[in-house]
């Protein structure tokens, strides 16, 4: 099968390597089956806002490269003369938020940045990414009787009405520039009916989920499991099912990881305090079996998993012409994986920096054999890593 391309990871070098970095990103997507990954312009040090920050980034992936990496740039309040230069560079397309990010040095944009940074991707073929989540001004409901270790305080916390008037923001600036726009890691399945009338209404408009959102619900989220904490939030079993209904009439066309691990300490493990805890999943390596078990529970085909998780996420990265497909004359990145092998996900196995996880103990099908990137064999599931590097830097 063409190799997974997995168009949202978080690989954090330079600059917060303790996190997690090229080395062992790279190792956990081959091991993974994943031969692309396109990396966020957060939440490394210095943000990949400006072209000399993609300049210091770049050799710290090449020196790393198990598998092909590409990037995306980021949009911040100011920088949108920096839009074109990246994009000359090589980005495959730009990230911003429409709330805080986490880190103070990815400031989140106003409507009036938008209104700049999408007249700058007017005319070119990048596409805007966006954190669909913004403040609300009605008040929440009430959670004081809940512990801040309490999953229900945190997904209180992050309405879906904060994605739902995010996706309204962002539909209404596609439709009027025109300009290719992706909703990253969709939570609320309320937002999904304004979704289905903008695509149906002719904007270019793309949505992708995550495996946690697919897999995980919060009804069976334990107080004090900050593994789980995410931004948007993990939500509902009914949520996830309308999800499930939207993947499937390709109202979302692609699933990522979302891979944003931290150090484990910034997940407050002493007191599993929800409303402290940083907000990030780590999952890169389980993404093909993560998926493919729910698949299979569900009567989606491998051709299909191969659609969500390889062809359409290198087209939304600009990358069909390089990856994500078997057609002849393009590289030979490839996995090949048993889909009826079961195991259990154990820590020992993990090759990301920092192993806390919500699947650790999890039984998934779809074992790898062996990864193949650019011809050459990166991973044999037999005898592990051959120490080969032949992946490339996708630029221009």
């Amino acid at each position: 099968m063409p190799g997974i391309v997995d168009a949202h990871v978080h690989v954090n070098e330079p600059g917060r390597t303790d996190w997690e970095g090229y080395e062992t990103a790279t190792k956990a997507a081959a091991a993974g089956g994943i031969t692309t990954i396109v990396d966020m312009p957060l939440n490394c040090s210095p943000v990949t806002t400006t072209v000399d920050a993609l300049k210091i980034k770049i050799p710290h992936a090449q020196a790393n490269n198990l598998v092909n990496i590409a990037f995306w740039g980021g949009i911040v309040p100011g920088n949108h003369t920096e839009i074109k230069p990246m994009i000359a560079e090589g980005v495959r397309g730009f990230k911003c938020f429409l709330i805080h990010s986490g880190i103070d040095e990815f400031p989140h944009c106003t409507e009036s940045d938008l209104h700049l940074a999408y007249q700058q991707l007017q005319g070119t073929d990048s596409v805007f990414l966006f954190h669909a989540e913004v403040e609300v001004d009605e008040e929440l409901a009430d959670s004081s009787s809940l512990a801040d270790n309490a999953y229900d305080k945190f997904m209180l916390s992050r309405p879906e009405k904060m994605e739902i008037e995010a996706v309204k923001m962002v539909i209404k600036l596609c439709l009027q520039y025109k300009v290719r726009s992706h909703i990253v890691h969709l939570s609320a399945a309320t937002a999904l009916p304004l979704i289905r009338e903008a695509q149906k209404a002719g904007a270019p408009l793309t949505v992708e989920t995550c495996h946690h959102y697919l897999t995980l619900n919060s009804e069976n989220v334990p107080d004090g499991a900050t593994e789980y904490k995410c931004c948007p939030p993990i939500r509902t079993k009914q949520n996830q099912e309308e999800l499930w209904a939207a993947v499937r009439d390709l109202s979302i066309s692609m699933v990522v990881s979302d891979h944003s691990p931290c150090t484990a300490g910034l997940k407050c493990p002493d007191t599993g305090d929800f409303m402290k805890a940083w907000g990030g999943i780590a999952g890169l390596q389980l993404g093909l079996s993560l998926f493919w078990t729910s698949c299979k529970e569900r009567g989606l085909s491998v051709s299909d998993l191969s659609d969500y998780m390889s062809a359409n996420t290198a087209k939304h990265a600009g990358l069909q012409m390089r990856v994500g497909n078997t057609t002849p004359g393009l590289r030979g990145d490839l996995v090949i994986w048993n889909p009826e092998k079961q195991f259990t996900v154990t820590e020992d196995m993990i090759f990301h920096k920092n192993k806390l996880t919500p699947y650790l103990g999890m039984t998934l099908y779809g074992q790898v054999e062996k990864t193949i990137v650019g011809g050459e064999v990166v991973f044999d599931g037999q005898t592990g890593f051959t120490g080969a590097k032949p992946g490339q830097i996708f630029l221009n």
